[in-house]
């Protein structure tokens, strides 16, 4: 099992409207992220900074590298672009985080 954490930003007054979006999340979204190896995802939210915390879990054999090829990513992407930091594709603009410390 691998794990990852990266973090990414919403932009101002839009706290709310992103936790709205993701308890609404499209069903054919969890699936597909399943369905590449990824699991126990969890993001966080520092209220101070509007920086987004995400860490999750993936298969050793995962086909999570392809998921920004995928029609209902980019759909996703497109969709959370008003609200976050994004790339011109409308991916977010991410920093993958180096893990200096675990604990079972």
């Amino acid at each position: 099992m691998i794990r990852q954490a990266f973090k990414m930003k919403i932009k101002p007054g839009f706290e709310q409207e992103y936790k709205r979006r993701h308890d609404e999340i499209w069903p054919v979204l969890v699936k597909e992220l399943e369905a590449a190896g990824v699991s126990d995802y969890s993001i966080y939210l520092d209220e101070e900074t509007l920086t987004l915390f995400a860490f999750q879990k993936l298969k050793d054999h995962n086909a999570s590298a392809a998921l920004p090829e995928t029609e209902i990513v980019k759909k996703w992407w497109s969709y959370m672009s008003d609200i976050m930091e994004t790339n011109p594709d409308h991916s977010p603009m991410s920093t993958t985080l180096p893990e200096v410390f675990h604990m079972d």
